[in-house]
C-alpha cells in the first residue's frame, strides 16, 4: 500500500506515533512494521530486522544497518545537525531498536 493508504487503513501504523517520521540523526524515515513499507516512498527507510525474512532483492536495495552508520560506512545518511550518538535511530530523542536501512530499487 502507499504511505497514505497505510496511514488511513493500517491500525498498527495509526497507533504508532513514530510511523513514517524522519529520524533525528539519520536521513531516513521510520517504518515500524515490515508490512507497512510504503510502495510510493523513494527515500531511505529504516525497517525492522524481521524485514530480512521477506526481503525481495528485485524490489529493495539493502543499504546497511544502523551499525554501519555508527562505524562510518554510510556517512551520507547522517544528519549533519545531529550532535548525539549514532548507535541507533532516534525520534524525538527516543532511541529505537536496530533497523535495516533500505530503499526501493528504481525500475
Amino acid at each position: 500500500m502507499t504511505m497514505a493508504d497505510n496511514l488511513k487503513f493500517n491500525k498498527k501504523i495509526q497507533n504508532n506515533p513514530d510511523s513514517y517520521k524522519k529520524y533525528d540523526n539519520y536521513n531516513a524515515i521510520e517504518v515500524p512494521y515490515t508490512e507497512a513499507i510504503p510502495s510510493d516512498y523513494s527515500g531511505v527507510m529504516g525497517v525492522p530486522v524481521s524485514f530480512l525474512d521477506r526481503h525481495n532483492p528485485e524490489q529493495f536495495e539493502i543499504l546497511g544497518s544502523d551499525y554501519n552508520i555508527k562505524e562510518g560506512l554510510l556517512p551520507d545518511l547522517v544528519n549533519p545537525e545531529w550532535k548525539g550518538k549514532l548507535d541507533r535511530g532516534y525520534i524525538n530523542g527516543k532511541r529505537l531498536f536496530t533497523r535495516i536501512l533500505i530503499k526501493h530499487k528504481i525500475k
